[in-house]
C-alpha cells in the first residue's frame, strides 16, 4: 500500500482493553475497517487515558509503550507497538493550536497508551505509520470540538485522526451487572440515533439529553474523545456512519467514521 495525501476521515472508536486482542470478533472488525480506508500519512490519535493540560504532545520518537492497567495477566504487558515517531505532524499541531491561542507542552518521553495501541495493532499491525498522541486538556465538550476544528487541516494532508474512547463505560456498575446492562443499551441506542440524525447540540449535552447518560459515563472522558472527532469532521456530520457496534463485556463498542 502506498502513503496517500488524499482528505482523510475522522474517527471515533471504542479501543478496549488489553483482552481485546483475545476477543474472537472485534480485531476483525478493526482490521477489516482499517483495509477500507485510505492509507494514513500519519495518525493523529487523542485517548481517553491522557488527560493533561494544556494540551501535550507525547512522543516524536518511538518510545515505550504505556502500560496504564492493572492486574491483567503478564503477556499483555509483553506487547509492543513500535510505531515511527511523527515530528511533522507535531510541529503542525503546534502551529495550527498556537494560532489559535491555545497553548501546547511538549511531553517527549511518553509513549503511547493503551487506548492508542491496542485498536492500532489490530488496525496497521505492521506498526509502520507514523503516530502522534495528544492529550485531552479538558473534558468540556465545546472546547474539544474546537480543537478538533482546529486540527481539522490536517485530514487534507493525509492525517487520519482519531478519537478513541468507550461509547459506554462505567466499570463499577458491571461489577454488579449479568449480561448488556440497560443503561449501557439505552444510552447505545440514543447515542446511535443523535450521531445518525446529526444532532450535535443533544450530543454536546448528552449528559443530560441522554437515557442513563450519567450512568453510561458517570466520568466522561471516554466520550470526551468523540468531541474531538466532531470538530475535525464539522461540515461532514451528515456522513457519518457506525462501523462497529454491539457490545464487549456489557459495553457499547459502538465507533463511527465521518468522511
Amino acid at each position: 500500500m502506498t502513503v496517500t495525501a488524499e482528505r482523510m476521515p475522522a474517527l471515533y472508536l471504542s479501543h478496549g482493553a488489553p483482552p481485546l486482542a483475545d476477543d474472537p470478533v472485534w480485531p476483525a472488525e478493526l482490521a477489516a475497517w482499517s483495509a477500507e480506508l485510505p492509507r494514513p500519512k500519519a495518525i493523529l490519535m487523542v485517548s481517553a487515558h491522557w488527560e493533561e493540560a494544556p494540551l501535550a504532545l507525547g512522543a516524536t520518537a518511538t518510545a515505550p509503550l504505556v502500560y496504564d492497567f492493572w492486574g491483567f495477566p503478564e503477556h499483555y504487558y509483553g506487547v509492543r507497538y513500535a510505531a515511527p515517531g511523527a515530528p511533522k505532524l507535531a510541529d503542525d499541531v503546534r502551529k495550527l493550536l498556537r494560532r489559535a491561542g491555545t497553548p501546547v507542552q511538549d511531553i517527549p518521553d511518553r509513549g503511547l497508551d493503551h487506548g492508542a495501541y491496542v485498536p492500532l495493532v489490530e488496525m496497521y499491525p505492521d506498526a509502520d505509520v507514523p503516530v502522534l498522541q495528544i492529550s485531552l486538556p479538558t473534558l468540556d465538550p465545546r472546547k474539544l470540538m474546537d480543537i478538533g476544528r482546529r486540527l481539522a487541516p490536517l485530514r487534507d494532508e493525509g492525517v487520519l485522526i482519531v478519537g478513541s474512547g468507550f461509547f459506554t463505560h462505567n466499570l463499577a456498575a458491571l461489577r454488579h451487572a449479568g449480561g448488556t446492562p440497560g443503561w449501557s443499551a439505552e444510552f447505545d441506542d440514543w447515542g446511535h440515533r443523535a450521531l445518525g440524525s446529526g444532532d450535535v447540540d443533544a450530543l454536546l449535552d448528552f449528559e443530560h439529553a441522554s437515557p442513563a447518560g450519567r450512568l453510561a459515563h458517570p466520568r466522561t472522558e471516554h466520550f470526551a474523545p468523540l468531541f474531538v472527532t466532531l470538530g475535525a469532521a464539522e461540515g461532514e456530520l451528515d456522513q457519518g456512519r457506525s462501523v462497529i457496534d454491539g457490545f464487549w463485556m456489557g459495553l457499547a463498542k459502538r465507533s463511527v467514521q465521518f468522511g
